[in-house]
C-alpha cells in the first residue's frame, strides 16, 4: 500500500501551482499609513488592493485563475506592495491618513466599493489613482499593472491605453 501511495502524493504535490494562491498578498497589520512608508522604502510604484467578497463568484475565479498565476505574482511583487480587503469585513484597519476604521467602510464610503471585485492602485501618497471593477484575466490585470507603473492614467483613460497595446 505505501508503494501505491507514494507516487499518488508525489503526483498532488508536483501538479500544484509553484505559488500558493495568497503568495501575491503581502502580510501587514492593518496599517496603511505604515503600508505607504513600506512601499516607499521598498522603492515601489504603490499599492494594489484587492476588493473582494466572500460569496463573490468573480472574485473566487480571479483568486483561483489569475491572482495565483506566477506571471502576475512576479511582476505585482516587482512594482507593488499587494493587499485584499473584505468589503464586508469588520476587520479594524488604519486608512492611508492614519485614521481608525474598520473594512467595510474603508471599503464602501472611502473608496465607494459596492459590486465586486475591484482592482485598486494608490499611489504612494495614498491616493487611489487607477480602479477597475469586474473581473480581469491574467493579460487585463498585467496590462492594468503596467498602466499604473507608466502613469498613463495621467494621460489617458484605460479603455483607449488598451486599444493601443492589442
Amino acid at each position: 500500500m505505501f508503494n501505491k501511495l507514494v507516487p499518488l502524493l508525489l503526483s498532488v504535490f508536483l501538479t500544484l501551482p509553484a505559488f500558493s494562491e495568497t503568495a501575491l498578498f503581502d502580510q501587514h497589520f492593518n496599517d496603511y499609513s505604515e503600508n505607504l512608508d513600506d512601499a516607499q522604502d521598498a522603492n515601489k510604484d504603490g499599492v494594489f488592493i484587492f476588493f473582494f467578497m466572500d460569496d463573490c463568484p468573480f472574485c473566487q475565479k480571479m483568486e483561483r485563475q489569475v491572482l495565483n498565476q506566477d506571471e502576475v505574482i512576479k511582476y505585482f511583487k516587482s512594482h507593488f506592495l499587494n493587499y485584499k480587503i473584505n468589503t464586508e469585513s469588520d476587520l479594524e484597519l488604519v486608512d492611508f491618513n492614519g485614521n481608525d476604521t474598520i473594512e467595510r467602510v474603508f471599503a464602501k464610503r472611502h473608496n465607494r466599493i459596492g459590486a465586486t471585485p475591484v482592482l485598486a492602485f494608490f499611489d504612494l501618497k495614498g491616493n487611489r489613482v487607477v480602479r477597475r471593477t469586474g473581473f480581469a484575466n491574467k493579460q487585463e490585470l498585467l496590462l492594468l499593472g503596467k498602466y499604473m507603473v507608466e502613469k498613463a492614467y495621467l494621460q489617458e483613460n484605460f479603455v483607449r491605453y488598451k486599444r493601443k497595446h492589442k
